[in-house]
């Protein structure tokens, strides 16, 4: 059983650094998942205007209000089994703010229908964002967010392009300092910026089978519609 990142990438995954293959190659197949920490050197937002949105989408660790730097970081990917049966890897991410920490929740699964992952965002998944992946030149890892959706009920809307964020992540390995490193950046294409973050971290790799998944990292709620 292959992961769904390399499901997605298909050949292109033998392009990726060696460091970002095993990360990516978390799953049920592998039997691993992978617990990163580090530090973020940066984390922002932008305008003024925009606290209120990152604020809102916080309640259900979407986004992340605040902004800071040399913030205490981790990332934690496990895989599992959801209700409906797919392959999943958890994407939750810690930022240690003083006083008080914040996350940012994702779970990911591969859509053969759709032929990306499907990235559902927060606690409750009511985002679906399509995600395209790539291996740069570099051996980087390159995530490019696509249509995103709101699914709540009977509601099964697409997102507009005026108020949607647009995403684009690049993990990369460093093989002189000996850690990974991140850089996010998500904005709207009509008013500009609007949350990102950029760091380095250490990864350890962990046997699923030895410590189960913390029921914490899986959502409140599973959406069936990708």
């Amino acid at each position: 059983m292959t992961s769904i990142f390399q499901q997605a990438l298909g050949a292109g995954f033998d392009r990726l650094h060696p460091r970002i293959q095993r990360r990516f190659s978390v799953g049920l197949g592998s039997g691993e998942a992978c617990v990163g920490r580090g530090v973020m050197d940066h984390v922002w937002h932008g305008g003024r205007w925009t606290r209120p949105f990152l604020a809102l989408g916080s309640r259900r660790h979407i986004l992340v209000p605040r902004g800071g730097r040399d913030i205490p970081f981790t990332i934690e990917n496990f895989p599992y089994r959801d209700s409906f049966g797919r392959e999943t890897v958890t994407f939750v991410r810690t930022f240690a703010f003083p006083g008080r920490p914040q996350r940012f929740d994702a779970t990911m699964v591969f859509s053969p229908e759709r032929d990306c992952i499907i990235d559902y965002l927060g606690t409750h998944q009511h985002l679906a964002t399509d995600l395209h992946v790539q291996a740069d030149r570099s051996g980087a890892l390159v995530i490019r967010s696509g249509e995103q959706r709101f699914r709540e009920g009977p509601v099964d809307a697409r997102v507009p392009a005026l108020i949607r964020g647009d995403a684009v992540v690049r993990e990369s390995y460093d093989d002189e300092a000996g850690c990974f490193r991140i850089q996010v950046t998500v904005s709207n294409r009509y008013v500009g910026p609007l949350f990102g973050y950029e760091g380095s971290f250490a990864a350890d790799h962990i046997d699923v089978a030895a410590h189960g998944v913390r029921t914490d990292l899986r959502p409140v709620r599973e959406e069936a519609r990708a």
